[in-house]
């Protein structure tokens, strides 16, 4: 089922696609309907939740008027506004990271660099409540809801139409020792497992292959099977970043061909892998 996010990017986009086909500028758009040009941007974007008068005052707009198709955007707008099942941890998910989590739930392919953290969707309990105890001062009980969270996104791997994944990570990424030898020996354990996985793929950048385009950062990009264009994401500790330019999601594919390309192979860093699992992880 799509995610409610991914469903406002659909009808967003469809919505743009309309106002331009009519040769109307956005912000003269914005001017016929009332609105401002940044709700014009936040709705053509995917970044607000639509009301119906709002999507029938466009849709008038842009001279849409065949009953079938008015009836296709109505349903679609109804269903861009229903709670996706993440929403039940809103009580511990800030807003900037529900809008990833929707994105995610409906992407076919994630690219992801990581430098310091193993990434979310291959986490154990173990690594990840530690992560979450080191990072925020919650107490034990919010501390376990991020935790089954975490651990029911990774569902999204293992469907009977998983979610395709290639990550890069950083060899610091297995060499840090979150949460000491008995953690790291099961977080490990569990990478090596997912490697094998025919959906994912994991590549270690050691750090013999020395200076590269993404030091000091993190992304993902994330792709669609049915909605167009692609999302870079990238997040702080109290915020983060969605981009969709082209030009910049076209940066974000190069500099992570690049790493691929510096990495090793995703036999070699298997290898690697149970080969650093053999010798304790350095902790």
């Amino acid at each position: 089922m799509d995610s409610p996010t991914v469903l406002r990017r659909r009808l967003g986009s469809e919505l743009r696609r309309l106002r331009e086909r009519t040769g109307m500028q956005a912000k003269s758009a914005a001017d016929a309907l009332g609105f401002s040009a940044t709700k014009v941007s936040r709705i053509e974007s995917g970044q607000t939740t639509l009301k119906e008068s709002d999507v029938r005052a466009m849709l008038e707009l842009y001279g849409v008027s065949d009953a079938t198709e008015l009836h296709q955007f109505i349903s679609l707008t109804r269903r861009s506004t229903q709670r996706g099942w993440w929403h039940d941890y809103g009580d511990t998910l800030p807003d900037w990271f529900q809008t990833y989590v929707g994105l995610e739930a409906d992407a076919a392919r994630i690219r992801t660099y990581e430098s310091e953290l193993v990434p979310g969707l291959f986490q154990t309990a173990g690594y990840a409540r530690e992560v979450f105890r080191t990072f925020r001062s919650d107490n034990d009980q919010v501390i376990e809801r991020r935790v089954k969270l975490r651990l029911q996104r990774q569902e999204l791997i293992r469907n009977p139409e998983p979610l395709a994944v290639h990550a890069v990570l950083s060899e610091a990424v297995l060499r840090r020792a979150v949460g000491g030898t008995e953690v790291m020996t099961e977080q490990v354990s569990q990478l090596i497992e997912t490697a094998q996985l025919p959906n994912i793929s994991i590549q270690v950048l050691p750090f013999s292959a020395g200076a590269h385009a993404a030091m000091g950062t993190n992304f993902r990009i994330l792709s669609f099977s049915d909605v167009p264009g692609e999302i870079a994401f990238s997040e702080s500790v109290t915020s983060s970043i969605y981009i969709e330019k082209e030009a910049d999601i076209t940066r974000h594919e190069t500099v992570f061909n690049q790493l691929a390309s510096s990495a090793m192979t995703p036999d070699d860093s298997l290898s690697w892998m149970r080969q650093l699992a053999t010798e304790g992880y350095g902790v």
